[in-house]
């Protein structure tokens, strides 16, 4: 690639700086990798060098790689996107709307006005919440003790819904009622149905939601940075003996892995094997506005695991079936209706089907929508494309 260096020293400079631990970054085109590059360290202080095949949890990045699971059990007429969800997870058969909280602090709960269905687990519009984004949940978890959405336990995902479906986007757990609904009719654990249908006809040879000793000899530590800007380690591991295998948020995996997924949508659904993993039209599918009039929103700041987030302020985004979209060209970047979406480890990808480019970069600190790790994306990203220009 013409102007490596230039990339290089992006990301060079922001682990010289002590902007970040570490980071991994690549590029690709149809064509296949344009560009790779790893640097500072896995771990502070003083952890082995970053490597391109290091291992990072990547968080959110899951649910791209669930919602295209369940997009290949619709193309086999195993799940509909806008039948009840119920008819598949008989737990969602009676969702009762979160309306408050009476004077002794108990929740007031009512019927759903219509029924969930896919399409609203898959464009966050189902009324799942986060309870570390909405301070309603947040109170209905801590009056009922429901255990953390990371402990993977089943009890984590017995929430009310914050709205009724369809009225909103508001990011939350519908991702991993998702990868109950691919298990359910599927038959297999969920990390069993990745490696067979996904990761082994695209060749993703390191991801996965089990920390093997062979992963964990590579994998990045996660840090978070202080009020005072200062970066430290700290203890951080999904469940590796997990009730539900998180498919909103569970697994680990490398920057190469992940780009060859990526890739997939860059041409026409095809493995770099050729191998068939998506049919075209479902690939153009889920790059569509899949939520209508209804626009993804910021996420409010939730010390200490997020700031404030929202990519592109001011820009209208929408969700498909599985990405944000962005809807206007970014100046010195992506095109207008490329696909996005995140990690609360401060991990990013985009895929831009118009000039046929995908990027994937990776930290790990806290909190998510950091100042200094978006700096570093949105230079990768501007940077890749001058190169390719």
């Amino acid at each position: 690639m013409p102007q490596r260096s230039v990339i290089d020293e992006v990301l060079r400079a922001a682990t010289d700086r002590g902007d970040v631990p570490g980071v991994v970054a690549m590029a690709a085109t149809r064509d296949g990798t344009c560009y790779e590059g790893a640097f500072g360290r896995r771990a502070l202080p003083d952890g082995a060098a970053m490597t391109a095949g290091s291992v990072f949890w990547i968080a959110s990045m899951t649910k791209a790689i669930t919602s295209t699971a369940a997009m290949q059990l619709v193309e086999q007429g195993k799940l509909a996107l806008d039948r009840p969800i119920a008819d598949v997870l008989p737990e969602l058969a009676a969702p009762q709307v979160l309306e408050g909280f009476d004077a002794a602090g108990e929740p007031k709960l009512r019927a759903a006005a219509r029924p969930i269905t896919l399409r609203h687990l898959i464009t966050h519009t189902a009324g799942f919440c986060y309870d570390i984004w909405n301070p309603q949940v947040a109170r209905y978890v801590e009056r009922k003790e429901i255990p953390s959405i990371f402990t993977c336990q089943n009890a984590a995902l017995m929430l009310p819904l914050a709205f009724d479906p369809g009225q909103r986007w508001e990011y939350g757990i519908n991702i991993d009622w998702i990868g109950k609904a691919v298990e359910r009719v599927s038959g297999r654990r969920l990390g069993d149905y990745f490696a067979e249908h996904l990761f082994g006809p695209i060749g993703m040879k390191d991801t996965g939601f089990k920390l093997t000793p062979e992963r964990r000899a590579r994998l990045v530590g996660m840090h978070s940075r202080g009020e005072d800007g200062v970066l430290a380690p700290m203890e951080f591991e999904m469940p590796q003996k997990p009730e539900f295998e998180m498919g909103g948020g569970g697994l680990y995996g490398t920057a190469a892995d992940y780009l060859a997924f990526a890739r997939v949508f860059l041409t026409e659904g095809r493995a770099e094997d050729g191998r068939q993993v998506l049919r075209s039209e479902t690939v153009r599918l889920m790059a569509e506005n899949a939520m209508g009039e209804l626009n993804v929103r910021a996420l409010p700041a939730a010390p200490p695991y997020s700031n404030e987030a929202e990519f592109f302020p001011g820009m209208v985004k929408k969700w498909g079936l599985g990405f944000m979209i962005s809807t206007e060209a970014v100046p010195g970047g992506r095109s207008a209706r490329s696909l996005a979406w995140a990690g609360l480890g401060n991990t990013y990808f985009w895929i831009d089907p118009a000039k046929g480019v995908a990027g994937v970069i990776l930290m790990q600190l806290i909190p998510f929508a950091d100042v200094k790790a978006l700096a570093v994306f949105a230079g990768f990203e501007a940077a890749v494309y001058a190169a390719l220009s």
